[in-house]
């Protein structure tokens, strides 16, 4: 099968592999679309990964095509996403069924080879079929869309509520829609970009709701628009110092603060920021990943009754659709910041597939 490999921090090549051999309850997945996360820059040219040669990609979704031994037979020609995170369900947190905190997990794309191959192993409790209005392009989606509904939550918001995003890439977007979705009004967005400002424009965001950091004083902003309150709720999506400081400066007494955002670096305090936090007891809480329990009341089934009732079109986001063999097009937009993109995606079909 063809797969893009990284051998190592900067190398990926698109280049013929084996197709992978099914362990206990696994099933073999035909990748349809498969979505580059900002992750994926880093991991490739910066950091690498876990081990290598490794094949990246944990946002995709495909067609069960082969089961492995005791996995449902059922499943074989089924239209799937997948949930990327592997728990090891033994450690305390999977013992309550919080597999987002697995001590223990293996991840697909990052770990173990993922989904920027023709045929990814997965095993089948990670699976979520998919209703056949349910685009294989949204269901690539439906990873980072269960982040965004895990951090909104987790902080539950009230319509009442004076929201702020902080950051407006994949997840700040999806934040903004799954808000909107759930009925808040008051929400804010602060971003660096033209075109992330007329893409929110277009998905509804109030023109005098966006605010440009690169205009001037931020917080003058938000409090002449917040009758000097400030945010009772905060996410913070970008993960650098300066605006985990300005999370904490904007926010109200007795407000909530949700950091989202990776950490670009060391994150650091100024006496002054820490005393705010207890003179105005905030409430700080961080996530990273996504609730899936295959249950009803999980995240990813959230999202997908949004899917299904069509109340989410996440295809809005998508700004660049590529064949297998051009994805690393994709890396390098992605990398260099050449063109305005907000979701890089694969494009496959049964005939041009990864």
């Amino acid at each position: 099968m063809k797969a893009w490999v990284l051998h190592g921090i900067g190398d990926i090549r698109f280049e013929e592999v084996e197709e992978p051999d099914l362990k206990e309850r696994e099933v073999l997945i035909q990748v349809r679309a498969a979505g580059i996360c900002g992750s994926d820059i880093p991991r490739i040219y910066q950091n690498g990964a876990y081990r290598h040669p490794l094949i990246p990609g944990h946002e995709f979704s495909g067609v069960v095509v082969k089961t492995g031994i005791d996995a449902d037979t059922d499943l074989k020609g089924k239209r799937v996403g997948v949930f990327p995170l592997i728990p090891c369900r033994e450690c305390p947190p999977c013992s309550r069924k919080q597999y987002e905190m697995c001590r223990n997990y293996s991840y697909l794309g990052s770990r173990r080879d993922g989904g920027f191959a023709e045929f990814v192993a997965v095993p089948a409790e990670n699976l979520i079929r998919l209703p056949d209005h349910v685009s294989f392009e949204a269901a690539a989606m439906m990873e980072p869309m269960a982040v965004a509904v895990h951090a909104m939550r987790r902080i539950s918001p009230c319509v009442f509520d004076r929201i702020v995003i902080c950051g407006a890439g994949t997840i700040g977007m999806l934040l903004f829609l799954f808000l909107r979705e759930a009925g808040m009004r008051d929400i804010f967005v602060f971003g660096n970009k033209d075109f992330q400002k007329q893409t929110l424009l277009r998905l509804g965001l109030q023109e005098d709701a966006y605010c440009d950091i690169r205009e001037g004083d931020t917080t003058r902003w938000l409090m002449e628009r917040t009758n000097g309150l400030g945010a009772d709720v905060f996410f913070e999506c970008v993960g650098r110092n300066e605006t985990l400081t300005q999370a904490l400066s904007q926010t109200s007494f007795s407000g909530r603060i949700m950091l989202v955002g990776n950490p670009i670096g060391e994150m650091n305090l100024e006496k002054s920021v820490y005393w705010k936090i207890l003179r105005d007891q905030m409430t700080v809480m961080g996530t990273w990943n996504s609730s899936f329990t295959n249950d009803p009341g999980d995240d990813w089934h959230y999202v997908m009754t949004r899917l299904e009732q069509k109340r989410i079109a996440p295809e809005e986001l998508i700004t660049h659709r590529l064949l297998p063999e051009q994805l690393e097009l994709g890396f390098h937009i992605m990398r260099d910041k050449t063109e305005d993109y907000i979701k890089v995606i694969g494009v496959c079909s049964a005939e041009n597939t990864l």
